[in-house]
């Protein structure tokens, strides 16, 4: 007697994606972006999930795994398995790695609070990782590259100046489940691709529970509303309960400011971001007029 594999994820129909054209849109954004800036090298931070790990795959497939720099930043309550399968990645694409414990500056930080939340202390984790990305881009000679997923970036699920900062982010574009379906095409690790998703900010926390979703469940009812801009009313119609519709509105809407740039109170004829724009250029080329 056999039993019946266990999928490796679930994947709604309407958000199939061709996965070889996704690598080849990708591949040509990512050399691009580095092309523009003028830089030939990238670095990232490799968590252990399966978004900085797919970002990962498709930069060495993009550049070369010879020019991709992958920073593990753990803290010390983060999730062995996370270094684990950190590793994984690395062994299978050879890619250059280092480790840099951020424990000490975080404990540093909030020694005179001992009892701050969670939040707090999940927040400065991402923006301390963020700072450690930067500031070993220099040596790296390299631009950091994001690893969010629209989901998370719809939602409001990423923290301004942590996570969400980067030079360009690759799987912006790409919902979770999109994610998982582009990482089993390209070859990530399996362990990656079925563990739960979590942002290992504190041990025990996944992101579905945080969030009160599932993955699948919440990337088809932000598909129908953002991308095919159906309305509350033809979602209830497609079978989504109608509190919990509204309240994805809710928070598509109050994250709007972490997707923007800051906004600039125009004073003069051209204003940086508003009515100057240009695409990014060589180092040393001539400015647009």
């Amino acid at each position: 007697m056999t039993g019946t594999a266990e999928p490796l994820f679930v994947l709604p129909g309407e958000l199939a994606i061709d996965t070889d054209v996704a690598r080849q849109v990708i591949g040509a954004f990512i050399q691009g972006q580095l092309r523009q800036a003028g830089f030939e090298r990238a670095i990232l931070g490799l968590s252990g999930g399966i978004d900085s790990a797919l970002v990962a795959y498709l930069v060495a497939e993009a550049i070369g795994a010879e020019r991709l720099l992958c920073l593990s930043m753990p803290y010390r309550t983060s999730s062995a398995s996370s270094r684990t399968d950190a590793a994984s990645v690395v062994a299978a694409l050879g890619c250059a790695f280092e480790t840099v414990d951020i424990s000490p500056m975080v404990d540093a930080y909030f020694a005179s609070e001992p009892d701050a939340a969670p939040l707090r202390r999940g927040n400065f984790m991402a923006r301390q990782r963020m700072a450690v990305l930067y500031d070993r881009s220099v040596t790296w000679r390299g631009l950091v590259v994001g690893t969010g997923n629209k989901t998370e970036s719809l939602i409001g699920y990423t923290t301004l100046f942590g996570d969400s900062a980067c030079a360009f982010n690759p799987i912006g574009d790409l919902y979770k489940s999109q994610v998982r379906q582009l990482s089993a095409a390209i070859g990530v690790p399996e362990a990656i691709i079925r563990k739960a998703p979590s942002a290992d900010l504190w041990p025990g926390q996944t992101d579905e529970t945080e969030a009160g979703f599932s993955y699948p469940e919440l990337d088809r009812l932000l598909f129908w509303r953002i991308d095919m801009r159906r309305s509350v009313e033809e979602l209830v119609a497609k079978g989504f309960e109608r509190a919990t519709v509204e309240r994805v509105d809710r928070m598509v809407a109050g994250a709007e400011f972490k997707r923007q740039v800051p906004p600039i109170a125009k004073l003069g004829p051209r204003t940086a971001g508003v009515d100057y724009l240009y695409p990014r250029r060589r180092p040393g080329s001539a400015a647009g007029s």
